[in-house]
């Protein structure tokens, strides 16, 4: 039962270094986006690429750390919100389904808006989520009303 915990501690901590060390690297990593496909393949991509660290492969996230994707209100609920969380981070302690998340997401502002468009509509519509798409205009609206 030992030896069970102190796995589970070392892949907590493995989890938490990676998104610490991903938070702080200057360099973030090229993700590359094919213009052709369904949005949730291209989606899947940046997904893989950027999101899957912290969030983890089943949209489940890491307890008390990075939040869930899982049928909560920020993914599901106001686009408007969740792509300015996508463009400028979110550095808040936030609660959701009754369990408080700390740990700090850094921006992606780097990336375009087809591939936030394409990012947002896969967590929206996986891991049983069954929102609408998120769109490459509407990304660009938020991030021109974001810099003013």
């Amino acid at each position: 039962m030992a030896i069970k915990k102190l796995a589970i501690l070392t892949v907590l901590l493995l989890l938490f270094f990676s998104c610490l060390r991903a938070q702080v690297k200057p360099n973030k990593p090229i993700v590359h986006h094919r213009k052709s496909g369904s949005p949730m393949a291209r989606g899947k991509i940046v997904y893989n690429k950027i999101c899957l660290a912290c969030h983890m492969a089943d949209g489940g996230g890491v307890p008390t750390m990075n939040p869930p994707l899982i049928n909560t209100e920020y993914v599901l609920g106001d686009k408007t919100r969740l792509i300015k969380i996508v463009l400028n981070g979110f550095k808040e302690d936030v609660q959701i389904n009754g369990q408080s998340f700390a740990n700090n997401m850094t921006p992606h502002s780097d990336l375009k808006d087809r591939q936030i468009a394409d990012v947002l509509t896969y967590v929206r519509r996986s891991f049983g989520n069954k929102a609408s798409r998120v769109t490459a205009l509407e990304v660009k609206r938020v991030r021109a009303a974001n810099k003013k």
